[in-house]
């Protein structure tokens, strides 16, 4: 494994959970001395963990080490997909009514470019520039059928199912884009790695 992949594995971890802390406080959990251990330490560590042994398998199947890397930067860009929708709905909030469809949209664009740039240059490891302009079309036609899927599951979840187990709504709709976007992330694992970044 290189330094990156460590870095990055550390970080993801973190990230990881720091979205489970939040969710914890939404749940009304104060997060103790152990809890804030968990989220600051065993997330990174479990994350760095689970990529060396992908590591160790990929040397054989390099599909497996690549599935985690994208896992990986498919779990960093979820977060940045969850706190882009919360922050756009709280600055939309203000100002205008706006659908949570069209504000789910923008953070999923926006989590998409995260995921082309930790995808192609960390997960696939394309750095060749030719023939840019295909790779780019390729990108954007798994993307945007990558973002109907997004959002199909997000408003199938969010609206159509609803709220189970007495979870507050605010935290059913976290929970929604986290599976809409493992849904998505599916699709977008396979799209990546047969048509935009084979080799």
């Amino acid at each position: 494994m290189k330094v990156i992949d460590v870095i990055f594995a550390l970080v993801a971890g973190r990230v990881v959970g720091f979205l489970i802390g939040d969710f914890l406080k939404e749940w009304g959990i104060d997060s103790g001395f152990y809890v804030n251990l968990v989220i600051w330490f065993v997330f990174p560590i479990l994350a760095l963990v689970c990529l060396w042994i992908a590591f160790l398998v990929g040397r054989k199947m390099l599909f497996f080490f690549q599935a985690a890397k994208h896992f990986l930067v498919g779990a960093f860009a979820m977060v940045v997909d969850l706190k882009l929708f919360e922050l756009l709905t709280w600055f939309f909030g203000i100002f205008i009514l706006t659908s949570p469809l069209a504000v789910k949209g923008i953070s999923f664009i926006f989590s998409t470019l995260v995921k082309y740039w930790g995808n192609k240059y960390w997960a696939f490891q394309k750095h060749e520039k030719e023939k840019l302009s295909k790779e780019i079309a390729q990108f954007f036609i798994i993307t945007i059928i990558g973002l109907v899927i997004d959002i199909l599951a997000f408003y199938y979840i969010a609206l159509v199912i609803g709220p189970q187990f007495l979870i507050p709504s605010v935290l059913w709709v976290k929970i929604s884009i986290i599976m809409a976007a493992l849904v998505a992330a599916s699709w977008n694992f396979l799209g990546y790695k047969f048509i935009v970044f084979k080799k």
